[in-house]
């Protein structure tokens, strides 16, 4: 249901959707720390371990996301896993009483985002049995995260009153390292993921889950808020590629400042890592003659701020 392609093509990120154990039914399922015999914290972070082997990605830039069982999986993600997972965003899960009360211990703070229909009969709004209820959920974390505690509410724009459900949206603000625990609260809304294509059940089409869960991600990375973006631009690295295009090798000379290493990375158009160099002068040389011809990405990255620029093999 929430359909990340057309967000990342346009954002650059890259999705992951991890596959669950079978349990007795046949169904997939995380183990939310659920009592079954499956470690997924583990699981996790060792896919993460493998991806960033594999690909170019920036690991302070990971984030978690799921409805359900997803939902409850990303709570214990935030509770486990803190020192890899930057932010989470659950869609109709929410946490146990038990993580809520006993468990949930994090190693860092961790902005939290949960999208919640009040009618929602699987894991409903109020909570059930072992479900802790969605405000107390959203309570623990703005506690957790010292955000003000009285939210900035907004009532969202009713433009598809044939749904029959309306968007309250909380945000608590102001808390650690600027973090922010936001609710979108789905009034009238199911057991469902707003904005989708698939529409199903009483889903709200008035937002889209999944591009206010990107808005919420790509403010943060491990280290907390990320103020402006826009103020990296000064400080990215400056190089030159010949030629470019090029046969067989590839002569890169990059202007440093610093006496910061120099990693440089060449991955293919799906980010697959390539080539890794760490350099210590201004130029640096890569052979091509194995590569099939195509386009591929280089990347320069000095004191942890990057610049990609595209290469074309003939």
């Amino acid at each position: 249901y929430g359909d990340f392609r057309p967000i990342a093509e346009r954002e650059g990120f890259i999705i992951v959707h991890p596959q669950g154990s079978i349990d007795a039914n046949g169904q997939t399922f995380f183990n939310a720390e659920w009592g079954a015999a499956v470690d997924d914290i583990s699981f996790t972070s060792t896919l993460i371990d493998e991806l960033t082997s594999s690909y170019n990605i920036n690991d302070n830039r990971i984030y978690s996301t799921g409805m359900s069982n997803g939902g409850f999986m990303s709570y214990t993600l935030a509770c486990n896993l803190s020192d890899r997972i930057a932010a989470i965003a659950s869609v109709t899960g929410t946490m146990t009483t038990i993580q809520r009360d006993n468990t949930c211990d994090p190693e860092n703070l961790t902005p939290i985002m949960e999208i919640h229909g009040t009618e929602d009969t699987t894991v409903p709004y109020e909570g059930l049995d072992l479900f802790a209820d969605t405000d107390s959920v959203i309570d623990f974390w703005v506690a957790l995260n010292e955000c003000d505690t009285e939210a900035t509410v907004v009532e969202i724009e009713d433009t598809v009153p044939a749904d029959g459900s309306t968007v309250t949206h909380y945000v608590y603000a102001n808390g650690a390292e600027g973090n922010t625990v936001e609710l979108f609260k789905v009034n009238g809304g199911g057991h469902t993921w707003p904005g989708t294509a698939f529409v199903f059940g009483s889903t709200n089409l008035d937002i889209s889950a999944s591009e206010e869960i990107w808005r919420f991600f790509s403010q943060y990375e491990l280290q907390g808020f990320v103020s402006n973006n826009e103020t990296l631009e000064d400080f990215k690295p400056a190089f030159c590629l010949a030629p470019n295009p090029t046969t067989n090798t590839l002569e890169v000379e990059i202007e440093n400042t610093t006496n910061a290493p120099i990693q440089i990375l060449l991955t293919n158009l799906d980010g697959k890592l390539i080539q890794k160099k760490i350099a210590n002068t201004s130029v640096t040389q890569f052979d091509l003659s194995s590569l099939n011809a195509g386009m591929y990405i280089l990347s320069v990255t000095i004191n942890e701020i990057s610049t990609v620029k595209r290469v074309v093999k003939i």
